[in-house]
This record gives structure tokens, C-alpha cells and sequence, in this order.
């Protein structure tokens, strides 16, 4: 699995629908966040989305070329969804990494890993769990199907080996209360491809996943993470954020060296009608031509775009305000799934400093 940074041949998402339950009587509020976060997108890479059915395609169409996105540039998939957070129940891509110019021409693979709405929380689930299957279809992918729940947001790698998750998430009995924690280590190992697997705590207040990481930690580097501090002794965050941190401090990457560890500050306390939700800055998704990170009307905004900048000097760090879209509990990493550029044969490799690429892509 590669990291997120790595080059994207699109991103796809999955349209939110007026009468699913993500948005309780707050849906028009979300399509107009939706398009000014593909807007984004589009300036370097395609945009692939599932929609429920033509009429949403055309709405969500008529949205962007309102607001000036690169229409040509966007591919609707009548693959239906009850809820939009693709990053859970899309398609996670795997690349083959050739070993000689004779490798195989099925050069990349998805994996469908079991899908449950986060511990049965939210039924029905059935066509979220059938994206990756339509995702392969479309790309005539081979498809792997462990047999193991998991959800997108609740991992983090850095194509180098090294993956991040929670233990209140992948421990929780409510999806696989078969497996030992050594068995599901073994799942990520055989389908990721990566060789260590680093656990964290707790995940954030308000956070119904159960503690997915792309809330807590991410990497922004092979070496690098970035993990979001609560400073507020008496905000429930602060202990189970610190628990994570000096976590942070004993992981051990390749050739055991240790990470170098950036802190994000919290947006404050967010809330509607006395919900705590999960607003954090580690929410972020790493595009092609940017990093559009969630912003929430604090004065923290500002500085972690500063802080994310100092990490990303080949893209702008954008911030794109999230407050309507953290109503539904997640925002733009939770609604976006990337899809990575194959990799080349080793004879093809560009050059180390070559531009990023982004090809027009027939969805």
C-alpha cells in the first residue's frame, strides 16, 4: 500500500445522499463542501465518485461547474452507497513493486476488506461494503478478500513498511472479536504489504469509529508523523492524547531508528447542540496538487497550516472549512480514498525529481 503521498492516478469519493443519516437535517449544507473540496482536487488529479443514482450525478455535476471545477476531469459511478465515507468502505490499492522489466502486467490489486459501519452501529451497511468489488470491476483489478473487518481510516502507512492504528479501534470486540491481536497483525502484514504494525491508544471524544487514527496520527514522511496535543489538563482529550504521544516516542521504524515526531494542536472544543464532535487537523488528505486540511473557526487554524507547510514543500497546504462537514463526525480524509499511479518497470523509473504526474483517467 502506498502512502498517500505518493502519486494519485484519482481520488474517489462517494456524493453524500439526502436521506441517508450521516447529516441529520443539515444535508444541504454538505454538497456545497463536497464540490469546493473536489474543486481542489482537480487541479491535479481526477476525481472518481459513487452516486446512488443519475439524478445525484447530475446535481453534483451542475454543483461543480457552478463553483469552477475541472468538470472534464470528474467520473461518476452509478455504484450506490448508503453513506459517503469512502475512505472506510472504498477501495484500498495495493502496487506490485516490480523486481524486473518482466513483471506482471497486473501491476496493482485492491483489497476488500469486510465492511461493518463501524461495529454495526449503523444499518444497513451492505452496498458500502460492495464499492471495492465495483472499484475492481471498473479497473479489471485482481481482488483480495480478507477475511477481516476493517475500515480505511482506521490505518495509516508510509509505503516504507511502517503502519499506525489504535487499539480501541482494531482490539474492539465489535469487529473482529475472533481474532487475537497477533492474527490481525498477520492480516495486515499478508494484505498491505508492510512489516510493522505500531499501535496506539484511545482515539478522540466524539469520535464514533472507535478511535480511528486519521483522527490522532498520521505520517507525513517516511520518518516523520505528525500527532494532534491537547493542552487543556481538564479536556477529556488530554490524557488519552498524551498516552499517545509518549507511545510515539518508543515505535522504531526500519533498522530500529526512531520517528521524528511533530505535535498539531486541537481545534478547541467543537460542538452541536452539546455533541461533542471529532474536530482535528490530523483529518487531512495529501492530494496531487495539495494538502486540504479541515479548519474550524480557530485561531489554531492557522498554525497547523503552518505546521503542516514546513511538511509538505512540494504542494500547498490549503485550509478548507470543515464545520459542516464534522457535523457527520468525520471530514475531508474520512470522505476521500485515493487511488495510487501504478508503478513503473524499473527501466521506466523517471527520474528522483521528476514532476508529479496526473493523466486523464476514462472512469
Amino acid at each position: 500500500m502506498p502512502a498517500e503521498w505518493s502519486p494519485h492516478r484519482s481520488t474517489w469519493l462517494t456524493w453524500p445522499r439526502p436521506a441517508g443519516i450521516s447529516f441529520p437535517g443539515r444535508y444541504d449544507e454538505v454538497p456545497p463542501v463536497y464540490a469546493k473540496f473536489i474543486r481542489e482536487l482537480t487541479h491535479g488529479e481526477d476525481v472518481n465518485i459513487n452516486v446512488w443514482d443519475a439524478t445525484m450525478a447530475q446535481d453534483a455535476a451542475s454543483r461543480l461547474l457552478r463553483l469552477g471545477a475541472a468538470i472534464d476531469r470528474v467520473h461518476f459511478h452509478t455504484f450506490p452507497s448508503y453513506e459517503p465515507w469512502c475512505r472506510d468502505h472504498g477501495p484500498i490499492f495495493l502496487n506490485r513493486i516490480p523486481s524486473s522489466p518482466d513483471t506482471s502486467p497486473e501491476n496493482q490489486a485492491i483489497v476488500d476488506w469486510r465492511y461493518n459501519a463501524w461495529g454495526g452501529k449503523y444499518p444497513p451497511f451492505d452496498l458500502d461494503d460492495a464499492i471495492p468489488q465495483h472499484v475492481a470491476n471498473l479497473r479489471r483489478l485482481p481482488l483480495y478478500s480478507p477475511d477481516m473487518i476493517l475500515e480505511g481510516g482506521a490505518i495509516d502507512v508510509n509505503g516504507q513498511g511502517d503502519l499506525l492504528t489504535t487499539e480501541a479501534c482494531l482490539l474492539n470486540p465489535n469487529r473482529n472479536p475472533n481474532l487475537t491481536r497477533d492474527a490481525i497483525e498477520t492480516f495486515l502484514r499478508s494484505y498491505l504489504g508492510v512489516q510493522r504494525v505500531h499501535w496506539l491508544g484511545e482515539g478522540i471524544v466524539g469520535d464514533d469509529t472507535d478511535g480511528h487514527v486519521d483522527d490522532l496520527c498520521r505520517f507525513v514522511a517516511p520518518d516523520t508523523i505528525v500527532t494532534i496535543i491537547e493542552e487543556d489538563p481538564a479536556d477529556p482529550n488530554y490524557a488519552r492524547l498524551r498516552d499517545n504521544r509518549e507511545r510515539l516516542d518508543h515505535l522504531r521504524g526500519a533498522e530500529g531508528r526512531p520517528f521524528r515526531i511533530l505535535e498539531l494542536p486541537m481545534p478547541g472544543v467543537v460542538e452541536h447542540d452539546g455533541q461533542r464532535l471529532p474536530a482535528s487537523y490530523a483529518n487531512f488528505y495529501i492530494a496531487n496538487a495539495a494538502v486540504i486540511v479541515p479548519t474550524y473557526r480557530h485561531p489554531n487554524d492557522a498554525k497547523a497550516i503552518e505546521i503542516l507547510s514546513r511538511c509538505f514543500r512540494d504542494r500547498p497546504v490549503i485550509g478548507l472549512d470543515s464545520m459542516n462537514l464534522i457535523w457527520g463526525l468525520g471530514s475531508f480524509h474520512c470522505i476521500s480514498q485515493q487511488e495510487p499511479l501504478p508503478l513503473p518497470p524499473p527501466s521506466a523509473h523517471p527520474p528522483p525529481h521528476s514532476p508529479i504526474a496526473s493523466p486523464r483517467v476514462q472512469g
